[in-house]
């Protein structure tokens, strides 16, 4: 569903946009669209960010102790052959 709705900008900021839209071959309002849903999900992620930071929460080293664990697991089963897909 789509809503219809009145927006203004300044004329800087429209020519951008326009001049973006068309160098992506798309309408401005998808456009604007696409470009509000990614503001809208950079604001939630970088929340999220936020709030694993004020936990303390080391989530890139966890993740690359988990690929160091699975690839010395790959080792001993595999013996530095690749896995069958």
């Amino acid at each position: 569903m789509t809503a219809k709705v009145t927006l203004s900008f300044s004329d800087e900021t429209i020519a951008d946009a326009r001049r973006f839209a068309k160098r992506e071959g798309l309408s401005l309002s998808a456009w604007m669209d696409q470009a509000a849903r990614e503001k809208a999900l950079r604001e939630v992620f970088a929340a999220h960010a936020a709030a694993v930071s004020r936990a303390g929460l080391d989530l890139e080293s966890s993740a690359l102790a988990d690929a160091q664990e699975v690839g010395m697991v790959d080792d001993l089963l595999f013996g530095g052959r690749p896995r069958a897909a």
